[in-house]
Order: structure tokens, then sequence, then C-alpha cells
């Protein structure tokens, strides 16, 4: 089979076309995943759902090729956090979440990182970060995309070929590679969030929150409110969080405010904004494993978990 017949429902022209549904989806990517689509039609059917949008069926049926084709042992496995990785890093300063992150890993919880963040220089570089810091190990792992499935990673560098990003991008996010229970997820564009939400439905995933993060990760901005979709024990989520820090509405990744990660993370540099930035980034992502019953009781431990993160001993919970 070839991905002709796929692409000719998404583009046979106006009045004829339609979107795939979630079967077609699958079956068109899972084609494509063990290469047997030609470069010109696998260009033609993502550039053509980039123009049109992606609907959540088609997404669903993406994810659930991707997780198909990524079979890794039993001893992969084992995650109590899925936490994609996957900003272009245009917008990007220091990755703040990781830090966060670390915290989540702190309070006994497994958490696996994976990825790809494209060209980021000095502080934004995610992979730089983590070999500086002795920051994997107790708990947070990160894995990079090129190693959890090498077809999926050729796909998200296609975006060098077009010039524009496609479907492949939010695909990744819903991926959760490690089967993990629950998943965070970051967006760039706020369209995204309820796509995301409405394809997990379809997926039958359980628990997962998904916000506007900067640089499109998983990452809090302290001033400002934030709605929170996604699913809560396989309830539909639609809430809002009110702001941490009053009357501060800088960008959150600002260059008139360099962040060195290390000396956030030793202390020797102390800065309220990237501090609650991490706390309140980790408060989420407890809350989200349940973790504490409200998100207030769970800053506050991510708060005492900020403060204790020297402490060679791990809690578990």
């Amino acid at each position: 089979m070839t991905l002709a017949p796929f692409v000719r429902i998404v583009a046979q022209g106006k009045g004829r076309a339609r979107p795939l549904t979630q079967a077609e989806a699958q079956a068109a990517m899972a084609l494509i995943l063990a290469g047997k689509a030609a470069p010109e039609a696998l260009g033609a059917l993502l550039m053509v759902l980039r123009l049109r949008g992606e609907t959540d069926s088609e997404i669903a049926g993406f994810t659930a090729a991707l997780r198909a084709a990524t079979r890794l042992p039993d001893t992969a496995k084992g995650a109590d956090r899925d936490w994609p990785c996957y900003a272009a890093g245009r917008t990007r300063g220091a990755p703040l979440f990781l830090l966060a992150a670390k915290l989540v890993a702190q309070a006994g919880y497994r958490v696996a990182l994976h990825g790809w963040n494209s060209p980021q220089g000095g502080t934004a570089d995610l992979r730089r970060a983590l070999q500086e810091l002795p920051l994997e190990g107790g708990g947070l792992s990160y894995t990079p995309l090129e190693l959890l499935n090498p077809a999926a990673f050729d796909l998200l560098r296609l975006r060098d070929t077009f010039g524009l990003r496609s479907c492949i991008n939010t695909v990744l996010r819903m991926w959760n590679p490690l089967a993990a229970p629950v998943s965070v997820q970051g967006v760039f564009h706020p369209t995204y969030r309820g796509l995301q939400s409405r394809a997990a439905v379809l997926l039958g995933d359980q628990d997962l929150l998904v916000i506007k993060g900067g640089g499109g990760e998983f990452e809090r901005h302290p001033g400002k409110e934030i709605i929170l979709f996604g699913r809560r024990k396989g309830t539909e989520l639609d809430a809002r969080a009110a702001p941490l820090l009053q009357d501060d509405a800088r960008r959150l990744h600002e260059p008139d405010h360099p962040l060195d990660l290390g000396a956030i993370w030793s202390g020797a540099q102390d800065d309220v904004f990237a501090r609650t930035t991490v706390t309140g980034t980790a408060a989420l992502a407890l809350w989200s494993l349940q973790a504490a019953p409200t998100l207030p009781a769970a800053t506050t431990l991510a708060t005492k978990l900020w403060q204790q993160r020297h402490s060679q001993n791990r809690s578990s919970l």
C-alpha cells in the first residue's frame, strides 16, 4: 500500500476533500514510520494538513501509530510522569522546567523527559544543561528522540526542508513512549491545548495536563493567569490558576535578565521570578500526579521541595 490514497482523501479538492478518520490516520502514519511512503507523497500530506489544520482524529491516529511502532524493552518502562521537551528554541532561555522536573523526581516520582530541541545556543540548551548539572538520576531521566525512534526523528527534521512545523510536533508531545500514567504537555499556540486534550480522549488517556508554556515547553509563567486543559482521572479538565506573582508580567525568558541554571540551583543566584517559575511549574506537575489534593497545596509542597533540594534524601510518597 502507498500513501497516495490518504493524500487523495485530504487534497482532492474543495467540496470533496475531508479529514482522515482515526483509523486512516493510524494506517498512514504506520506506512510513514515503516519507510514505505514516497517523499513527494509525505510532503504533500504533511503540508496539506499544515495548511488546513489537523483534526482530533488525525492527531489521535498518528499518535497511536507512533506508540505502536515504538517497541521498548520492559526494563525501559515504569515512569510515573511523561515530560516531552520539543520546543524549537527561538524564544527559549534557561530551561527552568528542568529544575521543576528534578523537584518532582525528588518527591519520589520517576520522571521521564524525552525530546529534541533543534539548535539552541547558550543557556537555552537542555542537553548542555543536563551534561553540566548533576540532575539526572534519582528518578529523573532524559532520552533523546533520535534514540527512542529514529524514524520519528527524521520526520521532525523535515522542518529544515519545509521551513514549517508539521503535525509531528504535536504527535511527539502526545506520544508518551514509556507509557507513563500521567503526562504534562506544553504548547506555544493556545489552540493546540484543546486539540491535544480532545485527541487524548480518543486515545483513552486518563491523566494529562496541557498549558501554554514558555517557548512551547511545560513551564509556567508565574506572573500570568494560566488556563489548564487536559484530563484528570478521565474527566475533562478546564480550570484556571491565578498568577503567583503580582505586577510582574515580564517575558518568561527576558534577554535583559540572563539566568544561570547552575547558579539558581546551587543558590548562588537568587531570582524570585525564576524561582517561582520553577516551583510553580513543579506544583502543576505534582498536582497532576495527585501528590496534593489542590493546586495551592501542591504549591506549598513544591516550595518545601525547593528549600530542601540539596538534601541527599529522596522522598518516597
